[in-house]
């Protein structure tokens, strides 16, 4: 609609303000534009002027400051120029590249997109478009920022994720983080924007990644269904090579041990559910011999329908020894079946607290 406004032609003959002392004469363009949006407001019809360029909004609110009454006939003329205006019109473009690039969002590369952001110079506020980012995302340039640059992130961004942001960050840098928010009150505006275009920037130039798990994430995933002595060793081995990172992925590690600190006891059924019985027959069987299992299978057992615990230890009885290999699957199916539901979205985990913390 308002592309319409601003196409107006020439006034085709001679049309009329009433008020006028030279008499009938032709109406400017701007004359035109005026008569409609005076109509359309005056009928509440939403108009959004704001989307033309600030000269224009300008020059038709002084063009309406000077104008009086309008005769019918010509208000009946420039309507019906403006229906066809409307109607000769195919499709539309937003205007400029900032309108480009929020109509082609999600469909050219963020790498394209800052290209274009730094060479035309887009203006607008950054942030708009970092608020919207996950929170993973943003965690892994907070990390790399200094914990003044966090702070101006953290207090742009909405309270719920900030505080995600905040609580994925190691405790000693987070408390520095959140220190640093109450020395931000006297930063200037143009200062917080140009922070947020560097971090829109370093977000949107991020290079496309092969894995979109992290290292310790891959590393810990493995390690859950590998043997004991194997996960141990590795373990072992990564102290050794990397203390920091052995201790990241051994958060990340979910085992059969883990199972009755953090699994909810009213998410056993599901586990029971998604376990082949003979595994479970299995792990039951082989607690007999191996004590260290019998705090998670207990944990199962009496958190699963009494009948099926019954059956279940039965069969266990019946089966006599069990292999370790054996046990080591029917442990893995068990972890394999809580990951299972927790990507589903159907269990989740309990977070262990941290000690000390």
């Amino acid at each position: 609609m308002t592309q319409a406004l601003a196409r107006f032609r020439p006034a085709r003959g001679a049309v009329s303000i009433d008020g006028e002392e030279d008499g009938p004469r032709p109406l400017s363009r701007r004359e035109k534009a005026a008569i409609i949006v005076r109509l359309l407001l005056a009928e509440g019809a939403p108009l959004p002027l704001t989307s033309l360029p600030e000269d224009m909004q300008e020059g038709l609110a002084e063009q309406m400051a000077r104008m009086r009454t309008v005769d019918r006939s010509t208000m009946t003329a420039v309507i019906e120029e403006f229906v066809e205006e409307l109607e000769s019109v195919g499709l539309s473009f937003p205007g400029g590249l900032d309108g480009a690039l929020a109509v082609m969002d999600g469909h050219i590369s963020p790498s394209a997109a800052t290209r274009l952001r730094r060479q035309a110079g887009v203006k607008g506020d950054p942030w708009d478009r970092i608020v919207t980012l996950p929170a993973e995302k943003l965690l892994t340039v907070v990390e790399e920022e200094s914990v003044e640059v966090a702070a101006v992130m953290l207090s742009k961004l909405p309270v719920p994720k900030a505080a995600e942001v905040l609580g994925k960050l190691p405790g000693e840098k987070a408390r520095r983080v959140a220190y640093a928010v109450s020395m931000t009150g006297s930063v200037e505006p143009e200062t917080v924007r140009r922070i947020g275009l560097s971090l829109l920037g370093q977000l949107e130039a991020e290079p496309p990644r092969a894995f979109t798990a992290t290292p310790v994430e891959r590393v810990g995933a493995i390690l859950n269904v590998s043997a004991a002595v194997t996960r141990d060793e590795v373990l072992k081995g990564l102290d050794e090579a990397d203390a920091a990172f052995a201790e990241q992925v051994r958060k990340a590690i979910f085992t059969f041990e883990h199972v009755p600190r953090r699994v909810p006891g009213r998410d056993v059924p599901k586990v029971t559910r998604v376990v082949e019985q003979a595994r479970l027959v299995a792990l039951i069987a082989a607690a007999s011999s191996r004590p260290e299992l019998t705090v998670g299978v207990e944990f199962l057992l009496s958190n699963m329908s009494q009948r099926l615990a019954q059956s279940l230890r039965e069969d266990a009885a019946a089966r006599g020894r069990v292999k370790d290999k054996e046990a080591e699957d029917a442990m893995n199916a068990v972890v394999a079946g809580i990951r299972q539901l927790e990507a589903a979205g159907e269990l989740v985990l309990v977070v262990e607290e941290e000690e000390g913390g």
